[in-house]
């Protein structure tokens, strides 16, 4: 492909990184405008479709084009708690887009996770970055919602990028157990899978469980001790780089003034958008993850059957799980509020 056109891919948003392929030490990219980013729930193969012909472009070769200044910032989270919401709330024309979970992060986990060297690690985590912060032209910056299942990776992150700034989402520990109980199986599986991760990333220490714990925990209770152990990560995070950086918001504050907290979020990134783009937003009026009409009284409604259905066991794992968090000096509610 001749320069120019490598130079044109390289200059703007519209041609996302989509994966990082180790072996090859390539980005792969591909072509997305925004009506497709706002259709994906996450900006995934299953949710986008196989691209068979991707982009591919060397990382040394990316980083030889690629500007290295364009802002970016992060919407972090502990899961079930309406960031992808939020993150939609972004596609702000002429502002940002937000880049709900792409995957070229989780691949620089996985690969860490295999044991990469930890210098090379973080070099395609910056190179990573500059790759994303491309913006669609003529927005200001991009904010980008990571997998949490980068979360261990997100302080490196914001130390690379002095410039770059987080909000921290989190559901309330009752509102994330009962979310939890009300997806079902596949959901308990997935907080054991989640655990697992956060072992291999060091997480789960020093809270006073053996390895032989967990297999003799509910999933419920599975479920709370991941909470607690990205609570404690995220609180670690606000008193490392202070709320100049780090905004908290909790999922109750979020889903019952969505467009509160969305111009609070443009402020502390220094995206101010005009609030005509903000009011009426249609991220607020959808469900993020299946499309329809859907607002914070269905949400509530949700849960409330959620509680009604599955109250005894959530009461249970809620009195276990605080005095755990109290132990481990965690606070259920994070500094540096948003809102």
């Amino acid at each position: 492909m001749a320069e120019q056109r490598l130079e044109n891919i390289l200059a703007y948003g519209e041609w996302l990184t989509h994966r990082y392929d180790e072996d090859a030490d390539s980005f792969h990219l591909r072509q997305l405008d925004r009506n497709q980013h706002d259709a994906a729930t996450f900006i995934t193969d299953e949710y986008l479709g196989v691209d068979a012909n991707p982009f591919i472009v060397g990382r040394n070769e990316a980083m030889k084009q690629v500007a290295k200044t364009n802002p970016l910032h992060f919407i972090l989270h502990s899961a079930f708690c309406a960031s992808t919401m939020l993150a939609r709330g972004f596609n702000l024309p002429g502002v940002s887009m937000g880049l709900k979970e792409p995957v070229l992060l989780n691949d620089i986990v996985g690969w860490r996770r295999r044991g990469a060297p930890p210098a090379a690690v973080a070099e395609r985590l910056d190179h990573s970055l500059h790759m994303l912060a491309r913006p669609f032209k003529g927005d200001r910056a991009v904010v980008v919602k990571p997998s949490n299942v980068f979360n261990a990776l997100a302080p490196l992150a914001l130390t690379m990028r002095p410039t770059s700034k987080a909000i921290l989402l989190y559901a309330p520990l009752p509102v994330f157990l009962i979310s939890v109980a009300r997806k079902g199986l596949w959901c308990r599986l997935w907080c054991r899978e989640l655990l697992e991760g956060l072992i291999t990333d060091g997480m789960m220490t020093n809270l006073g469980f053996e390895p032989g714990d967990y297999f003799r925990m509910s999933d419920l209770q599975v479920a709370a001790v991941g909470w607690i152990a990205q609570q404690r990560h995220f609180n670690a995070m606000v008193g490392t780089f202070g709320p100049a950086r780090i905004a908290t918001l909790d999922s109750e504050t979020l889903t019952v003034n969505p467009e509160a907290a969305l111009t609070s979020a443009t402020k502390h990134f220094g995206l101010e958008a005009h609030q005509d783009n903000i009011s009426g937003h249609p991220a607020f009026a959808t469900h993020s993850k299946f499309g329809g009409a859907f607002d914070s009284n269905d949400r509530a409604a949700e849960h409330k059957a959620a509680a009604e259905a599955y109250g005894d066991e959530i009461e249970k794992v809620l009195v276990w799980a605080k005095a755990v968090a109290e132990t481990a000096g965690v606070p259920l509610h994070l500094p540096a509020r948003l809102l």
